[in-house]
């Protein structure tokens, strides 16, 4: 039983997913079309309101169903594999993670299908700077049983750019989690999201903030 547990998110939290896509989108737009373009992101949407996480290649495979006498198309995936991901890491992430580390253990606690997202974290070395405590569930927020299973401690920090996620653990932890909403990405600035959903504890403006903490700001 661990004093403090720091969850941390990944998309938008630890990486620059934004740029992410938005590079996925140039790639496309330039070797394969707009229009292919476009349709790969409709396909994703889709897939996305279906399963409730982002599929890359779900939706990759989707399109591939769509596109078949195109050869080109299969070298889209190696795009994806083999994309920098340690080129996105926020500035001053990865010295944040360490800072609070020296309190308690830190857990990658993310949503996402089980391969892209395990290779965006293990390429981006945030699998390494974690210590391998990775945790990738479909809707984390509904299995706090697992994640108190696999790292039981008297209080959590959760580190996310979604206030649905931080009010959701908040409701089922109460006082035995304090909030972390690092303003960055797009849902991080939702006017609809930010109106439907209590504030968190604490919000700062970048994950590198989060070395101007100190450890009598938790409890614990």
């Amino acid at each position: 039983m661990h004093d403090l547990v720091f969850l941390f998110d990944v998309d938008n939290t630890l990486l620059d997913n934004d740029q992410v896509q938005s590079d996925l989108s140039e790639h496309l737009a330039n070797h394969y079309g707009q229009g292919a373009r476009d349709r790969y992101w409709t396909l994703f949407e889709e897939l996305r309101s279906t399963l409730g996480y982002a599929d890359y290649l779900g939706a990759l495979q989707r399109y591939r169903l769509e596109a078949l006498h195109n050869p080109k198309v299969l070298r889209i995936a190696n795009w994806l594999a083999d994309y920098p991901f340690a080129d996105r890491v926020y500035p001053g992430a990865m010295e944040a993670v360490r800072h609070v580390a020296a309190w308690g253990p830190t857990v990658i606690l993310s949503d996402g299908d089980a391969a892209f997202q395990p290779r965006k974290v293990e390429r981006s070395g945030l699998w390494q700077a974690f210590s391998d405590n990775v945790l990738i569930y479909v809707h984390k927020e509904q299995v706090l049983d697992d994640v108190e299973r696999h790292y039981p401690a008297r209080h959590y920090v959760m580190i996310d750019d979604k206030l649905r996620i931080l009010a959701a653990l908040k409701r089922s932890w109460g006082d035995r989690v304090t909030t972390i909403f690092p303003r960055q990405g797009h849902y991080a600035f939702d006017p609809e999201e930010i109106r439907k959903h209590p504030p968190a504890d604490f919000s700062i403006d970048a994950i590198s903030e989060l070395l101007n903490f100190r450890r009598e700001q938790f409890p614990g």
